[in-house]
């Protein structure tokens, strides 16, 4: 008989959901109307979830399901996920660690340009018709800020914070970070206050593995960054104070801000809807379908280890 698995959230590759189905039973949870009722019926025989880093799983869902072994996050953030309780119940929870890197780093440089060069801007400036409108082609629009040679300030030199810095190296860039600890593998400069990496960059770069984030991001920073600076957020919306944010976007404190993520998403603040010095995307760093195929075979080989005995990778409770 074939493990029976609780899904969570959906996965968008067809042939990822096939496998699925191969596999396993696939109790899809997150097209039932009435869940509660699903899980009194099926919970029992439940031993894997699968789940999205935004969704994760509670710990009264987890505790309706006595079998279950592993909790396989198609993502890399594990903080909607109890893992104290997980631990303690010796269930495996597993996240796609390293499969979205080059993704999320290529979103980074792209919305530093975007943002930078005012790409989004001068979109909608040819699609509306305006451009024969104009005397000249630059009239209407600003003149946009180079992005060789930037000054770039990285938060989190991690994974995607070092795959962000060669795409920088790559233009050019001078780089700087700050994390916990200076990194003896790199060679880029290590600035231990927050504030002052801001004061010296031209563009912060938030890219830190941030489940248990705060918002580190607030008023001072913003301050320090300056009115020529700009803000580029790809790791967790709750690393920015959006309120100091939307003041310093409004005032003209800071330049410019792309952003990825949000507090409360889908909730944005609606004052950044109409600021052309704004980029803002759905939280799709890592929506190629590359990446996205990759996460669901990490995904899929989660399950058939912890099934089989096995450590799982990308486990984060062993």
């Amino acid at each position: 008989m074939k493990p029976e698995v609780l899904q969570l959230s959906p996965i968008l590759i067809p042939e990822i959901n096939t496998r699925l189905d191969e596999l396993f039973t696939v109790r899809r949870y997150f097209q039932q109307a009435d869940k509660q009722a699903y899980v009194q019926v099926h919970g029992a025989n439940i031993r894997g979830v699968i789940t999205g880093g935004h969704t994760g799983i509670s710990q009264a869902l987890m505790a309706q399901l006595p079998r279950l072994e592993v909790v396989a996050v198609n993502g890399v953030g594990t903080d909607a996920v109890d893992l104290a309780y997980a631990r303690d119940r010796g269930i495996r929870v597993t996240a796609t660690i390293g499969a979205l890197t080059e993704d999320v780093a290529d979103l980074a440089i792209g919305l530093l340009i975007a943002v930078c060069r005012g790409l989004c801007t001068s979109d909608r400036y040819v699609r509306s018709g305006q451009w024969p409108q104009s005397p000249t082609p630059l009239a209407p629009l600003p003149l946009a800020r180079q992005v060789s040679g930037m000054r770039i300030g990285i938060v989190g030199m991690g994974r995607v914070g070092r795959a962000v810095a060669t795409r920088a190296a790559a233009f050019g860039c001078p780089i700087s970070y700050t994390d916990l600890q200076p990194m003896r593998d790199v060679d880029h400069t290590f600035v231990a206050d927050l504030k002052q990496l801001a004061s010296q960059s031209d563009a912060l770069i938030l890219a830190a593995a941030a489940d248990q984030a705060e918002a580190i991001i607030n008023a001072q920073v913003l301050q320090a960054l300056g009115k020529g600076g700009y803000l580029i957020n790809v790791a967790r919306g709750k690393l920015v104070n959006e309120a100091d944010l939307v003041a310093a976007l409004s005032t003209g404190e800071i330049a410019g801000a792309a952003l990825d993520v949000f507090v409360d998403e889908p909730n944005v603040p609606e004052a950044l809807f109409g600021n052309e010095q704004v980029v803002l995307q759905p939280h799709r760093a890592s929506a190629t379908l590359q990446t996205r195929t990759r996460m669901g075979e990490m995904v899929l080989a989660s399950l058939v280890d912890s099934f089989a005995g096995k450590k799982p990778q990308g486990c984060v409770t062993d």
